[in-house]
């Protein structure tokens, strides 16, 4: 394990993304989007991911040079083309597109169509924060998740955030996989040679299996619960919402149509859609009551549930949001840590593409 700056890290991530044709303003959102991740503790989903974004560039499934386009809209809503951009640009337009809507008539909701990978959802769904607005982020993504009772891979792990303004308390921010973990996570595992918890994932078969190459064997991740007992059907609801809202209210591919971002998976040669899908929404709250009063109203919200009484004293209640804070807090001080693999990758990035690492 060996610790970076943020700068030295993002510096790098902001080269790469140069390197292969992004322009400067477009390569500093892509690199913001990613770095925020590893900031905030959510590993699988910062600079661990730049093989992948390069891997779909390589296979000219990235247009770097993007003309991002509203192909449709009313004062309230808008269907944005991402014009197979990368989804750590196509992602931030659209939502200031949704604020900003929502800044005019109240709400703004924003979907997206030929996208690709937009980085966590929380990024996103934060930006509304500093506009004094609710924000809603989602998207849809690889299939590799089996439906309740199946072994066919149907579904991404197609997460959810929604991000709450406070007072003095830190924002609410929910950023969750619909899935018992996220594929990022698997990777990791896979990264470090260990065993994915019971629950995670099924083999080809549908049994239960902890290989942390499970998926990449033929298994599938399984919903959020695991199993029908501890309702998986409800995970399973959730990630199918998701993927209705980004690829079919869009136009978007959805279900097994959706153009995989791992490496082991090519894209369905018959596509529904175009891309991946997003689906982003702002909520003014004063569009509801006072925004002082709100705020005031979730502190009080935010205090009650921090004080609730524990069953030990070794775990007290968590508000969404709040260890993604304090990690970030602490990483932007003290460095971001890179496991031994992550760091070889990115130095045959440094090589393959002659950017200094």
């Amino acid at each position: 394990m060996t610790t970076y700056s943020y700068d030295r890290l993002h510096q790098f991530a902001l080269n790469l993304f140069i390197k292969i044709g992004c322009s400067r303003n477009q390569a500093i959102e892509a690199a913001n989007v990613l770095l925020s991740a590893d900031l905030r503790g959510v590993d699988s989903h910062g600079v661990a991911r730049l093989m992948g974004y390069l891997q779909l560039y390589e296979k000219k499934r990235i247009n770097t040079k993007p003309k991002l386009s509203v192909i449709h809209e009313t004062p309230s809503t808008a269907l944005v083309d991402g014009d197979a951009g990368i989804g750590l640009v196509s992602g931030p337009y659209a939502m200031r597109l949704a604020i900003a809507k929502a800044k005019n008539v109240g709400t703004g909701w924003v979907a997206v169509k030929n996208s690709n990978h937009y980085g966590i959802a929380g990024y996103h769904a934060m930006m509304a924060l500093k506009e004094d607005c609710i924000g809603i982020s989602m998207t849809n993504a690889s299939p590799l998740v089996a439906p309740t009772f199946a072994k066919e891979r149907l579904l991404g792990t197609n997460p959810i955030s929604i991000a709450i303004p406070a007072g003095e308390e830190p924002p609410f921010v929910a950023d969750m996989a619909t899935t018992t973990a996220a594929n990022g996570k698997l990777e990791i595992l896979q990264r470090k040679n260990e065993s994915a918890p019971l629950g995670w994932l099924q083999d080809k078969e549908g049994r239960p299996t902890q290989a942390a190459r499970g998926v990449v064997e033929g298994g599938a991740l399984l919903p959020l619960g695991g199993d029908r007992d501890h309702g998986s059907h409800k995970g399973f609801i959730l990630g199918s919402v998701v993927d209705i809202l980004s690829g079919v209210l869009s136009g978007a591919n959805y279900g097994p149509w959706v153009p995989p971002f791992v490496s082991f998976l090519n894209p369905d040669p018959n596509p529904v859609g175009k891309g991946i899908g997003h689906f982003f929404g702002a909520l003014r709250v004063d569009a509801f009551r006072p925004e002082l009063e709100f705020k005031n109203h979730m502190d009080i919200w935010i205090q009650r549930f921090k004080n609730a009484k524990p069953i030990n004293e070794t775990n007290k209640v968590i508000i969404p949001g709040e260890p993604e804070s304090k990690m970030e807090h602490m990483r932007r001080k003290k460095g971001i840590p890179l496991i031994d693999n992550v760091v070889k990758d990115l130095q045959l990035l440094s090589e393959q593409y002659q950017v200094k690492f």
